[in-house]
């Protein structure tokens, strides 16, 4: 797959690239994954914070929810946004709510979402999070004795942080990582040319050095031809890293011994080795690089890319693993846009007929109201087969949201982040395979309204 560019990255300037792990060095099989964190927090919900044993009547769903998703806390709704933050999708539980039901409580306003009602799901593990919270809201519909929306999204993440705390989904995987994690080959082949071009490497990742040691063990050393052991590779490893606090706070160095796994406080530069906690301004410090010398993967939009764009100015690369299936589906579904661009333009015509009508009923000037009344008609017409186009078109992606990165005809809200934080884009990190060390990634340049008029497209 391409690498997409939203802002110019030259790699010969890079010296030191680091990566997220989880979801970006090491894909999952997100659906095996999401649904194992699912079932361990929907447990924690009922044994540990008292939730009523009625809601073991769901079982996971997928597609109930995708990443970029909004919590509003104050109504129970989960919410698409624009990248405008209007809401486009909402569920009520498990039901849509129509759109003059959405319109009534919205109004059309853009959500503000640094007001604490609302919550975004932008992190590795957004669909069980939406998913439980929508299960939720649908038996607190039927009448069992739920908290409020607010303290009930709280729960699921408090729910969701025990099975992380308590080891209990890592553990899981451990035992079994051919049914959780994807090999990757050509990852290992990456990181070793980028050795060859003398370039650094890194990691920095929020899981404990014992699970970094046996994932990386697993789904890096077999596929290695100059070297040995990842530990070999990789010129610094951060286990720990409790991100996005490594970009905002300072916080200690612990080095850790690879052969013990114990740790010892750590005084004096941070170059080389593995660790756990600190933070990302030591690390620049002691690497003496500036921002724009250091790239970061990852795969979560706010710990992995916001987060650096706005404190410590490196630069950034996204790992979409949807983006492949959503590629997928706007392939698929080319006939069917091409259909609802031509019913679009058609009605664009009638509409500008209209106006020209009204302009002259303005003027003065006597109109026929049969001709008026026949394009009315027609526009019906028109919208009648779009709605149905636009049904037979959602289809091709989630049957609930649609396209993760779209809403309606308007960039998701999810997409605008990714255009605003992430220099580059791409599907897994292999990506790079096909990309000499030394490219310069250059944007296509954006045509604006104005630019497509001038130029006959939109006329």
């Amino acid at each position: 797959m391409p690498i997409f560019v939203n802002r110019s990255l030259n790699l010969k300037k890079i010296k030191l690239i680091g990566f997220d792990m989880d979801y970006t060095l090491v894909p999952y099989e997100t659906e095996a994954f999401e649904e194992l964190t699912y079932t361990l927090a929907k447990e924690r919900l009922i044994e540990v914070l008292s939730y009523p044993k009625e809601l073991n009547q769901y079982s996971f769903d997928f597609n109930r929810a995708i990443v970029g998703l909004v919590i509003d806390k104050r109504n129970g709704y989960l919410l698409q946004l624009s990248r405008y933050n209007k809401v486009k999708i909402s569920y009520y539980g498990l039901e849509r709510v129509p759109y003059r039901e959405q319109n009534r409580v919205y109004q059309n306003m853009a959500i503000e979402l640094r007001d604490p009602d609302f919550q975004s799901l932008d992190t590795a593990f957004a669909i069980s999070y939406g998913v439980l919270f929508s299960q939720a809201v649908e038996l607190k519909k039927q009448g069992y004795s739920l908290p409020s929306y607010q303290k009930l999204e709280k729960d699921i993440h408090e729910a969701i942080d025990m099975v992380h705390r308590d080891g209990s989904l890592k553990s899981e995987i451990k035992k079994n990582f051919k049914k959780y994690v994807i090999l990757d080959p050509r990852t290992a082949q990456v990181l070793e040319r980028y050795k060859d071009y003398g370039k650094k490497l890194m990691i920095i990742t929020n899981s404990d050095f014992s699970y970094t040691q046996a994932l990386l063990n697993y789904a890096i050393d077999p596929f290695l031809k100059k070297h040995k052991s990842w530990k070999d590779v990789f010129d610094m490893v951060i286990t720990f890293a409790d991100k996005p606090k490594f970009f905002e706070h300072p916080a200690r160095f612990l080095k850790i011994d690879p052969a013990t796994g114990l740790m010892s406080n750590h005084e004096g530069p941070v170059t080389s080795g593995i660790y756990q906690g600190g933070n990302s301004k030591k690390l620049q410090h002691d690497m003496r690089l500036q921002g724009s010398e250091i790239l970061y993967i990852g795969d979560h939009i706010y710990g992995d890319v916001v987060s650096i764009k706005k404190l410590c100015n490196w630069r950034t690369a996204l790992v979409l693993g949807d983006l492949e299936r959503e590629m997928d589906g706007i392939r698929r579904s080319k006939e069917v846009q091409q259909e609802i661009d031509r019913l679009m333009h058609e009605k664009d015509i009638l509409e500008r007929e209209l106006n020209q009508i009204d302009i002259q009923k303005y003027e003065g000037k006597k109109v026929k109201h049969q001709v008026i009344d026949e394009l009315f008609q027609r526009i019906d017409s028109l919208n009648t087969r779009i709605s149905s186009l636009l049904d037979d078109y959602m289809q091709f992606f989630n049957p609930y949201w649609g396209e993760i990165l779209r809403a309606g005809a308007e960039e998701s809200r999810y997409a605008e982040q990714i255009e605003k934080y992430a220099c580059i884009y791409m599907t897994r990190v292999s990506d790079l395979y096909e990309y000499s060390p030394r490219t310069y990634f250059r944007p296509i340049k954006r045509i604006m309204p104005h630019e497509l008029a001038v130029m006959g497209k939109n006329s």
